[in-house]
C-alpha cells in the first residue's frame, strides 16, 4: 500500500483547481512558470507557490533552463493515487455486489 504521507501531499496538491489546471497543461508538454501563469492572470510569484506544492507532492519536476524554470509532469504519484482509489473501488464494488446478492436472494428483506 502507498505511504499515507505521499497520498496526503498528492491529494492536497490536487485539491486546488489552479494546480489541477497546471497538471492538465503539463500533460500536453513541458512549460515555463511564465507560460503556466499567463493564462491564469496570476503573478509569477503566485504561480511559483502552486508549482512548489506540486513539486513537494512529486507531481511536477522543475529544472532551471537559462533564465527560466521549465516544469514537466511527473506521473508516478498520480499512479500511486490511482492504485489507492482502485483498491477502495474494488472493495466497495465487492461489498455492494454482496448486498445486491443478499437482496436478490431475500426479496422479502427489502
Amino acid at each position: 500500500m502507498v505511504q499515507q504521507a505521499v497520498l496526503d501531499r498528492v491529494f492536497a496538491a490536487l485539491s486546488d483547481p489552479t494546480r489541477r489546471g497546471v497538471l492538465v497543461r503539463l500533460g500536453q508538454s513541458p512549460a515555463t512558470v511564465g507560460e503556466l501563469a499567463e493564462p491564469t492572470g496570476m503573478t509569477l510569484t503566485g504561480m511559483k507557490k502552486h508549482i512548489q506544492v506540486l513539486e513537494d507532492a512529486g507531481l511536477v519536476v522543475t529544472e532551471k533552463v537559462g533564465r527560466s524554470r521549465q516544469c514537466r509532469l511527473s506521473a508516478a504519484p498520480l499512479d500511486d493515487a490511482m492504485a489507492w482509489i482502485s483498491f477502495y473501488q474494488r472493495l466497495w464494488t465487492r461489498r455492494l455486489d454482496g448486498l445486491d446478492a443478499y437482496f436478490t436472494l431475500n426479496p422479502d428483506k427489502e
